[in-house]
């Protein structure tokens, strides 16, 4: 393609020629065809001369795209090839040289590895009341289990959640694991309802997937739900929007807890 385009170029300008005298001759057939129309009186003949004389104007259309691709070619594609030359010879001159890579290697000693000294450890005794226990931090409760009101439902197996649990303490992001399943499913449904909910329940998100193992169905997300207790369910319908089964856990959702800091001793 760069052989062509560079070929185009050094060509142009008998190209512009042979296109000016293409343009001279259709204009020129143009206007013999015109006055042939005007000269006859049969509708054929004057049928013929308006055919050639659009085949002429047809002409110097195409001659005029063809100058105009010949001039982007010009102006546009050939400098910036020859950028791109300049570019690649400038780099190709660049010649970079690190040096000769070689590790530095210790002398060895005169009298060879057997006559260097040995390193002496100190008496472990030395290190009395210098090396001091450090205090373990204090376990994130995650995932604590409080008393909370009985579950509503989970006593079929197409809708059921583990996690997260009845009474659970929700604090970060946890995944919703449980069943969702039904003959001719259709989608399962998660809402929360509680405090910051008004009192109605409200969609966390719409699952399209079946889950018939006990596995993950979707992602909790307690941050922007005020603290308190709250309804968590999960529905299950078929391809009618009937709800074909539910289940219905209590939560608590909490602020995050905040982790132990360790007291160093004196050193």
């Amino acid at each position: 393609m760069t052989t062509i385009i560079a070929f185009i170029d050094q060509i142009a300008l008998g190209i512009y020629f042979l296109i000016g005298a293409g343009i001279l001759y259709a204009l020129y057939r143009f206007v013999r065809w015109r006055g042939e129309y005007r000269s006859t009186y049969f509708e054929l003949e004057r049928d013929l001369s308006r055919y050639r004389q659009t085949n002429a104007i047809t002409a110097v259309i195409i001659l005029l795209e063809i100058a105009v691709i010949v001039a982007g070619i010009q102006t546009v594609i050939v400098p910036e090839l020859q950028s791109d030359q300049e570019i690649e010879q400038l780099v190709a001159a660049a010649e970079i040289n690190d040096g000769v890579f070689e590790t530095p290697i210790p002398p060895t000693p005169s009298g060879g590895i057997d006559s260097i000294d040995p390193v002496e450890l100190p008496n472990s005794n030395d290190f009395t009341g210098q090396i001091q226990a450090t205090p373990t931090l204090t376990p994130t409760p995650v995932g604590t289990i409080i008393p909370a009101d009985p579950i509503e439902g989970c006593d079929n197996p197409e809708a059921q959640l583990f996690i997260p649990a009845n009474g659970m303490r929700v604090f970060q992001p946890i995944p919703v694991i449980g069943t969702a399943y039904t003959d001719q499913f259709a989608y399962a449904k998660i809402e929360i309802n509680g405090p910051s909910t008004f009192g109605n329940f409200q969609v966390i998100e719409d699952e399209s997937t079946e889950v018939r193992e006990r596995s993950e169905i979707s992602q909790f997300v307690p941050a922007g739900y005020e603290p308190g207790e709250y309804e968590f369910r999960l529905m299950v319908f078929d391809v009618t929007n009937t709800l074909k089964a539910a289940c219905l856990v209590h939560i608590y959702i909490s602020d995050p807890f905040p982790t132990a800091t360790p007291i160093g001793g004196d050193t």
